[in-house]
């Protein structure tokens, strides 16, 4: 019971819904503010408002604020990704500083793969996670498993604790949370879930 209770407590798609965090999808009035608390909390990124700005005018659903009582914690940012954005990602050929829009999905495209942009929390905002979590359950996002690349070690802890694990890739260091609805319910030893995704980008 204990065990499966801490697996179900620790997998992204079960975190708890704190009450005591508010997320919902940023505005753009927020930009500024995020643009800067993430620059101060997460290492190497430097993206200036008008960046963000107009990644937020392409997609307004990649980014969400974590709040409580009116008091901004701190936010998240994704980049949806389309197929080819996908196979960018592992191969190491899409810029993650300054992405181009052609590697995003629109609002017409399905959503190949989320690559978890930035995570900028303050105190109790780490408890948005939940919440940020059941966003990605939407039927547009359903489809879709989530990358990160770890830049601090206290990132390194979340990955590890919500079901993210090192991917083989041409990207360093990158990790996937496979979604629970696409795991087999047995794993061989050594198949990987990018056998396709390398397997397409070698024609």
């Amino acid at each position: 019971m204990e065990r499966g209770s801490f697996a179900a407590r620790h997998d992204f798609d079960a975190l708890p819904l704190s009450p005591e965090v508010d997320v919902r999808c940023a505005q753009f009035s927020e930009i500024a503010v995020l643009s800067d608390m993430a620059r101060r909390l997460v290492p190497g990124v430097r993206i200036g408002t008008a960046d963000l700005a107009k990644y937020y005018a392409f997609d307004p659903e990649s980014m969400l604020t974590f709040s409580r009582k009116g008091r901004l914690l701190g936010g998240m940012a994704f980049l949806f990704l389309n197929d080819r954005g996908h196979d960018a990602l592992l191969l190491d050929e899409i810029c993650l500083t300054a992405p181009e829009t052609e590697y995003l999905a629109s609002a017409r495209d399905d959503v190949a793969a989320i690559y978890i942009w930035a995570i900028a929390a303050t105190g109790r905002g780490i408890a948005g996670l939940g919440k940020a979590a059941a966003h990605l359950r939407q039927v547009r996002f359903r489809g879709a498993d989530c990358y990160a690349q770890p830049s601090t070690v206290a990132g390194r802890e979340i990955m590890r604790a919500t079901g993210f694990e090192p991917v083989p890739s041409f990207q360093p260091d990158l990790w996937c949370y496979e979604r629970p609805w696409h795991r087999q319910p047995m794993r061989m030893p050594g198949v990987m879930i990018q056998t396709r995704s390398f397997a397409d980008a070698r024609h």
